[in-house]
């Protein structure tokens, strides 16, 4: 594919899973209410899941191709973007601060969750240099991790130990009584995997041509896989939030972003699967591992705004989502003129 032909392709694409990441929102919401799941754990396990498909495609294939480090950059790289894009979706909420007006305990253990997986990654690729076939065990206990984390979410939601306080800010999870009543809710479940599968061909599209455009500039794999692909490919997320907003459904906007932060680390493990040089683990590099730890920093501040639920605070917006901005922003810089 020549570099022209590859740039109208990923734009093309780009666009194409905004539009549809907009019309998940609608179906997601609707699914939250039939199924009677609630918006938190529906967000963070399905559609959290869907939205994330463009980014597992992206690091599969990239890992496949033998091009680890835009596999693994592209995977932290759109945790990161995605953490950025909550702060963003609270620009389009001015009644409040939407970590105030999101309150919700299975929110705040996926954070925890997503930290303990980013720093389990850290560990697999410090320390020694084991494959089983061609990947590395620490990718298959991920996915357990992950797995039990999530089923102990569950539960939580269903037997809370720990409650937000209401206040008049608050907007809680309640079925809209239209979902509920829809005449066919099978249609909306053929929308929701007809959504799927188009966002998933357009990541496919999106990884390919994201690796003909390292191919043939002199931007490296890491840079384009943190600054373009990963952007590209967690719109979705973006989409999907401002969307839930506009609808109210807070706790979806918020767990979109958080459970598929959670879902998105496991782009590493499928990444490790894919790679048939060894184990992915240890072909990453410095720029990566500061990638990761300043996830892990702009999580545990989003978590803080979480449990400190300012009502409201500069330009409209939480202090927390300022400081991700600023975080996210001065990482990048930081990275790039180093």
């Amino acid at each position: 594919m020549e570099l022209n032909s590859a740039i109208i392709f990923f734009i093309i694409a780009t666009v194409t899973i905004g539009i549809a990441g907009t019309m998940l929102a609608r179906e997601a919401d609707r699914l939250a209410d039939i199924t009677g799941i609630g918006e938190a754990l529906f967000g963070a396990l399905f559609l959290g899941g869907v939205t994330s498909l463009p980014g597992i495609i992206t690091s599969v294939v990239s890992a496949y191709n033998n091009h680890p480090e835009l596999a693994i950059s592209n995977a932290i790289g759109g945790i990161a973007a995605q953490t950025l894009f909550l702060s963003i979706a609270d620009l389009s909420y001015p009644r409040a601060n939407l970590e105030h007006a999101a309150a919700s305990f299975a929110n705040l253990m996926q954070g925890v969750l997503l930290i303990g997986l980013m720093a389990f990654i850290l560990l697999g690729m410090s320390g020694p240099e084991t494959t089983v076939f061609t990947f590395h065990p620490a990718s298959v206990l991920l996915i357990v991790i992950y797995l039990l984390g999530n089923k102990l979410i569950s539960k939580a939601k269903d037997q809370p130990m720990w409650v937000p306080r209401m206040t008049r800010q608050t907007v809680k999870d309640v079925p809209d009584t239209k979902n509920l009543q829809s005449r066919y809710p099978r249609l909306v479940y053929i929308k929701f995997i007809l959504l799927a599968a188009i966002v998933a061909v357009a990541g496919y599209t999106v990884a390919r041509s994201g690796m003909v455009i390292a191919d043939k500039t002199v931007l490296s794999e890491g840079v384009v896989g943190m600054l373009f692909t990963a952007v590209a490919t967690s719109l979705p997320e973006l989409v999907v939030s401002i969307a839930a907003v506009r609808q109210k459904a807070l706790t979806l906007a918020v767990s979109n972003i958080i459970g598929g932060n959670s879902f998105d680390i496991l782009f590493v493990a499928f990444a490790d699967f894919a790679y048939n040089k060894g184990s992915i683990l240890h072909a990453i590099t410095n720029s990566q591992v500061f990638f990761i730890t300043l996830t892990m920093l702009m999580t545990s501040i989003l978590i803080l705004g979480l449990l400190h639920r300012e009502k409201r605070g500069v330009g409209k917006i939480g202090w927390e989502s300022l400081l991700i901005i600023i975080v996210y922003i001065g990482g990048n810089a930081w990275l790039m003129l180093g």
